[in-house]
């Protein structure tokens, strides 16, 4: 459960649940990144430990190089998805027609803002957003909603899997239990998850009820997101050597 709050895993679970206000889907997202994680840690963890698997240090440094990619990815989204949702105060005092007007509205989990005249409908179809074409690819599958987080927890548990199966080794010479452990640790990162996700969906809901409060949130998170994200990929690419001629890499 610890495990779980681990900045750059708090971080990726934070920009998905920023755009989700029930407490209880967050819950099922935290569950579901959990559940990715843990196919992952077990998939390889076990690998390692039943077949004695050395991971070379560019391996193991790309793995991790995975995470940050993931977390820019996803700060880019957040911020892109929301940019166009802060307040626009201005807009009433140049627009010289009352009919045209400003608010708030949503296109799927897409909300934003922008100045239209209902007489003549919205100067944009529901494609014609940020997220229009992950919902033009993915929208018509009934695993879609749950597919994201998942395929984030899934990357996330490239990271540690390494780790956590050498850590494991070190206490538990057993095969069979080292396994086990595994999969303990995996349902305790699900439960850990859950708890955190289900956290933040309340502050979102206690302290964003007002959709400028909420937006204003949720671009703060993709941002420390791309900037975390940045920080990750510098240390492992240039100061761990991933990009250069003698990569050192010590799992953690």
């Amino acid at each position: 459960m610890r495990h779980a709050t681990d900045p750059d895993h708090v971080i990726a679970v934070t920009t998905i649940v920023s755009r989700q206000r029930s407490i209880l889907k967050s819950a099922a997202i935290g569950a579901f990144w959990g559940l990715g994680h843990t196919l992952t840690i077990f998939a390889v963890g076990a690998a390692i430990i039943i077949f004695d698997l050395v991971i070379p240090a560019r391996v193991g440094l790309s793995m991790e190089l995975s995470v940050g990619l993931m977390l820019i990815i996803l700060g880019l989204m957040n911020v892109f998805s929301f940019r166009r949702a802060l307040p626009e105060e201005a807009v009433h005092s140049h627009i010289a027609s009352p009919s045209v007007h400003s608010h708030h509205h949503s296109h799927g989990d897409y909300v934003h803002s922008h100045p239209h005249n209902h007489a003549h409908g919205h100067p944009h179809s529901d494609e014609h957003t940020p997220v229009g074409w992950l919902d033009r690819l993915f929208g018509k599958t009934a695993m879609y909603r749950p597919l994201r987080p998942l395929i984030i927890g899934i990357v996330h548990g490239l990271a540690g899997s390494a780790a956590v199966a050498l850590l494991v080794l070190t206490t538990i010479r057993d095969a069979r239990w080292a396994v086990a452990y595994l999969l303990v640790f995996g349902i305790g990162t699900i439960a850990g998850m859950m708890l955190i996700t289900m956290s933040i969906a309340s502050t979102f809901h206690l302290f964003g009820r007002s959709l400028r409060f909420s937006h204003r949130l949720a671009v703060a998170s993709g941002l420390l997101s791309l900037g975390f994200g940045l920080v990750i990929a510098y240390h492992i690419g240039f100061v761990d050597g991933l990009f250069t001629a003698h990569p050192m890499w010590t799992p953690k």
